[in-house]
Parts: structure tokens; sequence; C-alpha cells
């Protein structure tokens, strides 16, 4: 049955698949599919990285002198 989803193929060494073939044994689940929850994974760690440098970026640029109150943003 085919389906509606995108593929994508992707070459890894033989170590890494039978690291990912055991694994998803053990788990009861297709290598695929463990491929994509882990590539899912990479993903939001990433998103997480990269929110926490922004977040680094803007605590070093903050200047007191120049933030807005509380009143001054809600008046």
């Amino acid at each position: 049955m085919p389906t509606k989803n995108p593929r994508i193929n992707i070459v890894v060494d033989e170590e890494l698949y039978n690291t990912l073939k055991e694994i998803a044994k053990q788990r009861g689940e297709s290598v695929s599919s463990l491929a994509k929850k882990y590539i899912e994974i990479a993903l939001s760690i990433a998103e997480d990285i990269g929110l926490s440098k922004l977040a680094e970026e803007r605590l070093n640029s903050f200047s007191p002198e120049k933030a807005l109150s509380h009143e001054e943003i809600w008046d």
C-alpha cells in the first residue's frame, strides 16, 4: 500500500545500522520508525540549542536603563 508521507533515503555504516536494528528489535518496531523518532528528537534538541543561544544573546544585550517598565508597556 503506497504511503502519502514523503520518504527519504539515507546511507549509514554497518555498525550504526546494526545498532538501530537491535534497538528496534528490542522495542518491537521497525528500523524506519525508530530512525524517524531519533531524527525528531535530534531536531527538537537542535531547536532548543538555537533558542538557548538566542536567549543568551538577548540576556547579554539587555540594558536595564533602556528597558521599559511594566506601567510603560501596559498603559
